[in-house]
């Protein structure tokens, strides 16, 4: 679909990767239209047939996960819908799937390309250690990978409780730049890619890319639970060719 996003990365040639967007499904409001989530109320018929839509566009086979907010991180497996927040695969043809509608997705290749992952970071994921876990289980030294932030919520407007801001304080001092007093006393506007960032170069991973979305205000393109709690799913999918 020309509507949707394909990173912009140096990954190898063989890694290929995309992000889904409103825009070429069936789902009608508020899902409307290409909204491939199964769990937010939307007519089964119409997330199935986007789902095939999906699958015939891009000839990869989606392992689509059931995220939780959690660390865990399997091996990706069409064939088997795992609680899990993040998924890697050595497999060609065989896509790890994240879906969101302001959490995180993270892509994530080697330099050799012969693995990928995907992860789903929202704040909690992200201060859990969703990334990390990412890194480990692809089993490839943090300074051969490359990693993509695709579209999450932006800085300017992701408003969080000082709860949030001690969570990731307490582990990266340097995370207190993520950080700015919004308008609203105590609250904090929060920037989800720079803490993305922040984590990942503690990791040993530097070669990061993307993090200039924001799911909230752009409507048109990107689904956003903050801005409406009733809403579809966005797809990021990374595999190898």
């Amino acid at each position: 679909m020309t509507s949707w996003l394909t990173p912009d990365w140096p990954a190898p040639a063989n890694v290929r990767a995309c992000v889904t967007t409103r825009a070429g499904g069936v789902s009608v409001e508020p899902f409307a239209s290409f909204n491939l989530g199964d769990h937010v109320g939307d007519d089964p018929v119409a997330v199935a047939e986007n789902r095939r839509r999906l699958t015939a566009e891009l000839g990869c086979q989606p392992a689509w996960l059931s995220q939780v907010h959690g660390v865990e991180v399997v091996e990706a497996d069409p064939t088997v819908v795992a609680t899990a927040d993040g998924s890697w695969s050595a497999t060609p043809g065989i896509a790890c799937t994240i879906m969101t509608a302001d959490c995180l997705p993270a892509l994530f290749c080697d330099r050799a390309g012969t693995r990928v992952a995907g992860a789903h970071a929202g704040w909690r994921g992200l201060a859990g250690g969703v990334l990390e876990a990412t890194v480990d289980a692809m089993g490839v030294a943090p300074g051969e990978l490359l990693v993509w932030l695709g579209p999450s919520i932006g800085p300017q407007a992701f408003e969080v409780g000082p709860e949030v801001r001690e969570a990731f304080l307490a582990e990266h001092a340097e995370a207190a730049r993520a950080f700015i007093p919004s308008a609203n006393a105590g609250k904090f506007m929060a920037d989800i890619y720079e803490l993305a960032r922040i984590r990942l170069a503690a990791k040993g991973v530097t070669a990061v890319y993307g993090g200039d979305f924001c799911t909230f205000s752009d409507t048109e393109r990107f689904y956003s639970y903050r801005r409406s709690s009733r809403t579809g799913r966005l797809a990021s999918l990374i595999w190898l060719a």
